[in-house]
């Protein structure tokens, strides 16, 4: 990452009779020619001073491990590292080491195989990206699907495809997130629940309806009492 310090480390195995007379440390750009390859460090043998250093540039030669220390890692040194041990008869081993730049994630999408009733998700080029599926903003259950070993891929079980699916792809970094839309998924129990609102709405009409004709009932009931009341009177 930018701003750290980069370490690398290389073993040196040899046996008993063997010595290491010389270490040199290199640097190429990943793609170049071979012309421009640089010497960061050249150590003659153990527990001697190396020389030929940066300021940045730390070297150090153990009895089985020499270590390269760079402060400040810049980007700039996005390089091929070569590390060449030579023992006491001049027969000389290298190994290489390729180090590029912690990259943050970018552009990340999400494509759908209609016939393999999968959805894949991709990102650019961000360094050590992992992948987290969801479904309506729920993390992926066996219900709706499975996911791949890579996470890339999100295997779909749910019969029919609906909702949100969102891809979240993270690293040290941060992270970024696709969304595909299918459609809207139906409400599971929304029959039962018209129901079951219904019932209670019907009852209540047929209950009003009822006591106005009792009411009715009652109200004529007593005018035919007071009429016959007043036709005896006048008699």
């Amino acid at each position: 990452m930018l701003g750290s310090s980069l370490v690398l480390k290389a073993r040196m195995d040899h046996g008993p009779l063997e010595e290491v007379s010389a270490v040199t440390w290199e640097w190429e750009p990943e793609t170049g020619n071979a012309t421009d390859r640089v010497t960061l460090a050249s150590c003659p043998g153990r527990g001697l001073e190396c020389t030929g250093m940066r300021p940045n540039v730390h070297v150090n030669v153990e009895q089985q491990e020499t270590t390269l220390h760079i402060n400040g890692y810049s980007g700039a040194e996005s390089r091929v590292y070569t590390v060449t041990v030579m023992d006491h008869k001049g027969a000389a081993t290298s190994a290489h080491c390729i180090v590029r730049t912690y990259e943050a994630v970018h552009h990340v999408s999400v494509s759908v195989n209609v016939s393999h009733s999968s959805l894949v998700c991709g990102e650019a080029w961000g360094t050590e990206p992992l992948f987290s599926w969801f479904h309506e903003s729920v993390a992926i259950t066996e219900t709706v699907g499975r996911v791949s070993r890579d996470g890339t891929t999100l295997i779909v079980t749910k019969t029919p495809i609906c909702g949100h699916f969102t891809c979240i792809v993270s690293n040290k970094l941060g992270h970024s997130s696709a969304t595909y839309t299918a459609a809207p998924c139906e409400i599971e129990g929304r029959g039962t629940t018209a129901a079951a609102v219904l019932c209670p709405v019907l009852l209540l009409l047929f209950g009003g309806v009822l006591a106005f004709l009792l009411w009715r009932r009652h109200r004529h009931s007593n005018r035919g009492e007071r009429l016959h009341e007043h036709l005896d009177e006048t008699i």
